[in-house]
This record gives structure tokens, C-alpha cells and sequence, in this order.
């Protein structure tokens, strides 16, 4: 048996980028959830919506074309997510989004998956993505929970202190060694000590 390819990993910024969901299911609505949080400029096409999704169409965080899928929808696309309750809906979405190098997700089809969505631990601006390649995302949201515990909310304040300390550094005329040495040595320390 031949290993797959290894994964790139990395973090995309979305922000004001063009991107299609396909389905407005419960499934859906986590997807949305993730896409609107990161800024992306969001189309939604399903015939029907959860209660969830039209209360934040109301909020006019994206816009919602209420029908089935066309191809057309991929157009000027960066990415798409296909949510649908149909597999035959899921087929058309990845073959026409690879006919047009949109990249593509489709929910619970890793072979059909340019990426995939890591297990998060998010503690504001500190992120940690697992990935088990789309081979167990059981375990993958165990590793989540056991990381959420070694990370709690202290992290959030520490990581916004290191950003704010970094960025005073930077903006000084300082030895590009001795800043990294400050650096570095800073986030050594436990987030709930304050330096000396």
C-alpha cells in the first residue's frame, strides 16, 4: 500500500476573499460559522436554510441564493465547501471546482478534499490545528480536548502581551539577535508570570 501525500499545513487568511458554501444544513451552519469568522465574503446556495443561518442572513453577514447549485456558483470563487444532504449535489461541486482550481471541501469525503478542517484549540490569537489527514477525526477532536486542557485562558492574555511586546521592540532601532534573545526568552516564561 502506497502512503498518501503528506499535507501542507497552514493558515489562510480569507479575509474579504470570495467563498461558496454549498448546503444550509446543521452541518452547514458550523462551516458558515468558521468562514464568517474569518472574514470571508460568503455565498450560501441551498433551497432550504436552518433557523440558524436565515437569523444570520437577517444580520446580512452573507448572501444566500435560494436554489439548488449551478456551476456558474463556483465563478470567481476562492474556495468552496460542499455541505449538501446529496451525494450526487457533492460529485458536481468537486468536479466543477477542479475544472476551475477553486479549492474544495467536500463534508465527510476526504477524497474529495483539497483541505481539510483541522480540530482547533483557538485561545484568541494562539491557534492549534490537528490534522489526522481526514483518517480519524475522532482522534483528532481527542487530541483537541486534551490540548484545550493544557492550554486554558490564560493563553489568550499572554499571547496579546508577547504581540504587544513584540511590536515595541520592532518598532526600536535594536540588535536583530538581542530582540530575538528577548523574544525568546519571553515565551519560555509560563503565561501567568509576569517578567520581572
Amino acid at each position: 500500500m502506497t502512503r498518501p501525500m503528506d499535507l501542507f499545513p497552514m493558515f489562510l487568511k480569507l479575509e474579504g476573499r470570495r467563498c461558496l458554501l454549498v448546503g444550509a444544513g446543521a452541518v452547514a451552519e458550523v462551516k458558515l460559522g468558521s468562514l464568517l469568522a474569518a472574514g470571508a465574503d460568503v455565498l450560501v446556495v441551498a433551497p432550504r436554510a436552518t433557523d440558524q443561518i436565515r437569523a444570520a442572513l437577517l444580520e446580512g453577514k452573507f448572501r444566500w441564493k435560494q436554489r439548488p447549485f449551478a456551476p456558474s456558483d463556483l465563478d470567481g470563487m476562492f474556495l468552496v465547501v460542499a455541505a449538501a444532504d446529496s451525494p450526487q449535489v457533492h460529485e458536481v461541486v468537486y468536479y466543477e471546482a477542479q475544472k476551475r482550481g477553486v479549492l474544495c471541501n467536500v463534508v465527510d469525503e476526504p477524497g474529495r478534499c483539497d483541505f481539510y478542517y483541522p480540530a482547533v484549540v483557538r485561545r484568541g490569537p494562539l491557534q492549534i490545528a490537528i490534522s489526522t489527514s481526514g483518517r480519524s477525526p475522532a482522534l483528532a477532536q481527542r487530541l483537541r480536548q486534551q490540548l484545550e486542557r493544557q492550554f486554558g485562558l490564560e493563553f489568550e492574555d499572554w499571547v496579546e502581551r508577547l504581540g504587544a511586546v513584540r511590536d515595541r521592540l520592532l518598532a526600536r532601532k535594536m540588535d536583530p539577535a538581542r530582540r530575538r534573545r528577548i523574544l525568546v526568552w519571553m515565551a519560555r516564561r509560563e503565561p501567568w508570570k509576569k517578567p520581572a
